[in-house]
């Protein structure tokens, strides 16, 4: 038992001291068949049974146009001129995804948001609403009962609101009319596609296809890989199966920093260094004060009025540089770290990363979102 014990802490350690052995994903991970993919569906559509919170149909005409549009096709037809003042409907987008191999029948979830002025779509019902696809062919007819993740209460001039109100959706609301042919593959081959641009992977991968079968595969680009693939639909199904599950390890990704300028993060991946640099930071900030001078004439004047001017003054402070020298070498996170810790702001970060990138010693590309 203790030699036992022995054995497993060593593996366990060898583990630890080399992480990159293990480390493999599978093919289906990282790549896709060619032709095996989702298709976009849209519609419009009406939604009734609001609670007063639908369009204002005064601002959104096109509402009462789709309103007497389908009273016409049910066989109603309103009079000429007739003025609807309806708060119970709302026109909405209705939007799906079909994915690959759908069978008609089959189920599938709808998003329906709002595109007028709808304050709220909570309670209401999709009415029969046709999907279509870029060729303007219906693939699935919509309707159903509207789930909107939000509230929202007004009364006396007061609102309070969660989430948004204005989107919802309709699980299995969507049913498929029409299938979408989808060709696993082409001839005696099928195509393999990276998810992303890789030469290394792509060559790791030929090399473990063609290490289970022999000249299988061949490398077309950076990220497109061919495999001869049995003819039979039967077989062809379990051999994609069969690749499907192989390990490989992928190569490193290319050092990349992202930062969001919005909301102020920022991300990198562990290939990111930095070259010998110095960073100086200060801030400059100007403070304008204006307040308002009231001018009135003197007592018992005979003409003059008042006269209401504005006063400014305008402060400019700045603070005493922190200078920071970097070695070669040097984690970028503490750098972000260190940074933020002598009071540098989003926007220093994000300027002192230009810097650094137009420098020549950040590593890594920088990436603006």
């Amino acid at each position: 038992m203790r030699v036992q014990n022995i054995i497993i802490c060593f593996f366990l350690a060898t583990g630890l001291l080399l992480p990159g052995l293990g480390v493999a994903d599978r093919i289906k991970d990282l790549a896709s068949i060619q032709g095996v993919r989702n298709n976009q569906l849209i519609g419009y559509g009406l939604v009734v049974g609001l609670d007063g919170s639908g369009d204002m149909t005064t601002q959104t005409p096109f509402t009462v146009q789709s309103i007497i549009s389908m009273l016409g096709q049910l066989g109603i037809n309103l009079p000429p001129g007739t003025n609807l003042q309806l708060r119970n409907v709302a026109a909405v987008m209705v939007t799906a995804t079909l994915p690959a191999f759908t069978k008609p029948g089959q189920q599938i979830d709808i998003t329906v948001s709002s595109m007028g002025n709808a304050k709220s779509l909570r309670g209401g019902t999709l009415l029969m609403t046709p999907l279509k696809g870029v060729d303007n062919q219906v693939y699935a007819m919509a309707q159903g009962n509207i789930l909107v993740g939000g509230i929202g209460a007004a009364a006396g001039g007061s609102s309070v609101q969660v989430n948004h109100l204005n989107v919802g959706r309709i699980a299995g609301g969507g049913i498929v009319e029409r299938e979408i042919p989808t060709a696993v593959g082409q001839g005696d081959y099928i195509n393999l596609e990276l998810n992303s641009v890789d030469f290394t992977t792509v060559q790791r991968i030929v090399g473990a296809i063609n290490g289970i079968y022999p000249s299988a595969a061949t490398a077309v680009d950076g990220r497109m890989i061919q495999v001869r693939a049995p003819a039979d639909n039967s077989q062809r199904i379990m051999f994609i199966s069969q690749i499907e599950s192989l390990d490989v390890t992928p190569a490193k990704a290319p050092a990349k920093v992202i930062v969001n300028s919005r909301t102020g993060s920022v991300v990198m991946n562990q290939a990111v260094t930095l070259e010998s640099s110095a960073i100086a930071h200060g801030n400059l900030s100007i403070i304008i004060n204006t307040e308002p001078v009231i001018s009135q004439p003197g007592p018992f004047a005979q003409r003059g009025e008042t006269v209401v001017t504005q006063r400014s003054q305008v402060e400019i402070r700045t603070e005493e540089g922190n200078l920071m020298l970097l070695p070669n070498g040097a984690d970028l996170g503490e750098v972000v770290k260190a940074l933020t810790a002598i009071g540098a702001t989003t926007q220093d970060l994000l300027s002192i990363l230009q810097a650094l990138k137009a420098a020549g010693s950040l590593r890594a590309d920088l990436e603006i979102i």
